[in-house]
């Protein structure tokens, strides 16, 4: 089994195309075909349902897709390493990233990389926090910056970085906005105005209510913080965002009070890296320029 023909399956399967995937890997259809096809002798397994439109993953395929991001983000890992023996650091750096997570300024963290080690090509890629921790574990991003309450997931290490109160954010109108501090009780029967599922702050927000026992209405659901800010000055719902999200310009004129939920997650901001492999030498000096008087991250 060639690494070549590997990328050419991960082309196909991402891409869900043959002629997309030939140009995306810069080769000829049939090449690429005949790739797929000797891999799919050397597995004795078919691993795609072709059509005239798009192609589909196989069982076998799907089961094939987390390996090969592995095996090629580990080869990736050991060119990097025997360029780093030579004093180089090179290769690339998959990043993923939650929206304004507050405690940790990515732009000048990744710049301020950029500037020290030119040699290394930097991919960004924001999303929740749960699709980030996912696309770490199949091996598809180096490092990512997350929110996530309770333990890590399977196949992912977290490193802490800070964690932040929950409060409430409502419009001045609103019933609660006389108080400096609500609990889940006083926010019982309440429109919501939160993220969608994969978001940390709303697994924290969902987690604090099952805690409690109370129910809960998500009346709009949002992707990114500055919607969420809008709506909440509409007075369509209130919101319970991390407290960097209140220090925010768009939040000015909101009221904002904190969440008094003894028993409720805190919103923990952590660095998500693979688990059962040390992380590459440019993973690895980012995240020492990430976490300054930290312990070695590889540990």
């Amino acid at each position: 089994m060639e690494l070549r023909h590997l990328e050419y399956f991960v082309a196909v399967a991402e891409e869900r195309h043959f002629t997309r995937a030939a140009e995306r890997m810069r080769v000829a259809q049939s090449g690429l075909s005949a790739a797929i096809r000797t891999l799919e002798r050397d597995l004795d397994a078919e691993l795609f349902v072709r059509s005239t439109r798009r192609v589909e993953l196989t069982d076998a395929g799907r089961a094939l897709l987390v390996e090969a991001h592995r095996t090629l983000a580990s080869a990736m890992a050991a060119r990097d390493a025997v360029a780093a023996v030579r004093g180089l650091l090179r290769g690339s750096l998959a990043v993923g990233s939650e929206q304004c997570l507050g405690v940790i300024d990515l732009p000048p963290l990744l710049a301020s990389f950029r500037r020290a080690h030119p040699g290394v090509e930097i991919r960004l890629r924001y999303a929740g926090s749960g699709q980030v921790t996912e696309l770490i574990r199949q091996g598809r991003l180096n490092v990512g910056f997350v929110a996530l309450p309770g333990p890590p997931p399977d196949g992912v290490r977290l490193l802490p970085v800070a964690a932040q109160d929950m409060v409430l954010l409502c419009h001045p109108a609103h019933r609660l906005a006389e108080r400096d501090t609500v609990d889940v009780e006083a926010l019982r029967g309440e429109d919501f105005v939160d993220f969608s599922t994969d978001w940390g702050a709303r697994r924290v927000n969902d987690l604090t209510f099952a805690r409690a026992d109370a129910e809960r209405r998500v009346s709009v659901e949002v992707n990114d913080v500055h919607t969420l800010l809008d709506f909440v000055h509409q007075g369509l719902g209130v919101a319970l965002v991390p407290a960097p999200v209140t220090r925010k310009a768009q939040a000015k004129g909101l009221h904002s009070a904190t969440l008094a939920a003894p028993d409720g997650p805190t919103w923990q901001v952590s660095i998500a890296v693979a688990a059962g492999a040390p992380p590459g030498p440019a993973t690895e000096e980012l995240l020492r320029m990430a976490l300054p008087g930290a312990a070695d991250p590889a540990d």
